[in-house]
């Protein structure tokens, strides 16, 4: 008899739940909604909303909008957004995740009071995310962002670095950067690192780790463009090397080995409860005889 378990302290974080609500609401008081990129990285998900009549437009369409509506998801925008909007009389409906709100302030503000004394803002993210490029946008498109340890041979250890990081951004990995830009600085240059990592993503960690341990067989459930799903489902391989990565419930087409019992099937912060349920139904419907 095969066990299936669902990871309880998986799928949407709160900011992904926000912006979903939000559009569902604006959606039953409108027949014209659009989102500035796809609200959430999962195709299935995005694909559900369009059905009900959200538009998922690039910034080449956004700024060919006037007197429309436009909802911004849960990444933020940077500054050039709003005033696109203002400009071309669009109605911003703003679903930026609070903690990535709060980041985007800290920035700017750090910007303001550093700028003068040619500072280097640091930022640890992804290049081209979304909410990175919101983040850069706060500093006049100044910040040099980081992604692994070899683009920090771009920075100048003789002067000033203020770093922060991507909410949705591995804390061991943060650390690491903290470390090795320590290592590097010249003897009385200042050196300042905000720890900007969100708790509900960073916590999802060990908690998905352990869920790993627990069974035989692991679904990991994710978008192919999350980036949030890559990195925990490399932890979560690391706990259990027999972890698939899947985005769809086709993606599930033979019966698992005879000596797997227990399946857990577990995601990011952009996978759909709904989503993880049909997962478990396919494992048990296709280990059904056993």
């Amino acid at each position: 008899m095969i066990e299936v378990e669902i990871d309880k302290d998986s799928g949407f974080c709160f900011g992904v739940v926000t912006a979903i609500e939000s559009a569902e609401r604006e959606l039953r008081n409108t027949d014209t909604l659009y989102c500035l990129g796809d609200i959430v990285h999962n195709s299935l998900e995005v694909e559900r909303l369009e059905r009900m009549g959200l538009h998922t437009i690039d910034h080449v369409a956004f700024s060919a909008l006037r007197d429309q509506k436009v909802l911004l998801r849960a990444h933020g925008e940077p500054p050039a957004t709003y005033e696109m909007a203002r400009q071309n009389r669009i109605t911003i409906i703003d679903a930026t995740c609070p903690v990535v709100l709060r980041l985007q302030r800290k920035i700017h503000t750090c910007y303001q009071e550093t700028r003068a004394n040619n500072t280097q803002l640091v930022i640890y993210g992804k290049k081209g995310h979304a909410e990175v490029n919101g983040l850069v946008g706060q500093t006049d498109g100044t910040a040099i962002v980081v992604e692994r340890m070899e683009d920090l041979d771009r920075l100048d250890y003789s002067r000033a670095i203020s770093l922060f990081s991507q909410t949705t951004k591995s804390l061991d990995g943060f650390k690491a950067i903290v470390a090795e830009i320590k290592r590097r600085m010249h003897d009385d240059v200042e050196f300042n690192y905000y720890d900007t990592i969100c708790r509900q993503v960073a916590n999802r960690l060990p908690n998905i780790q352990a869920f790993a341990r627990r069974h035989d067989w692991v679904y990991f459930v994710a978008g192919r463009k999350s980036s949030n799903g890559k990195m925990l489902f490399e932890e979560c391989r690391k706990a259990n090397p027999n972890t698939s990565f899947i985005s769809e419930v086709e993606e599930i087409t033979e019966p698992l080995p005879a000596e797997v019992h227990r399946v857990g099937v577990c995601g990011a912060t952009s996978t759909p409860k709904w989503l993880m349920e049909q997962v478990a139904v396919r494992i048990k419907e296709l280990n059904a005889v056993r």
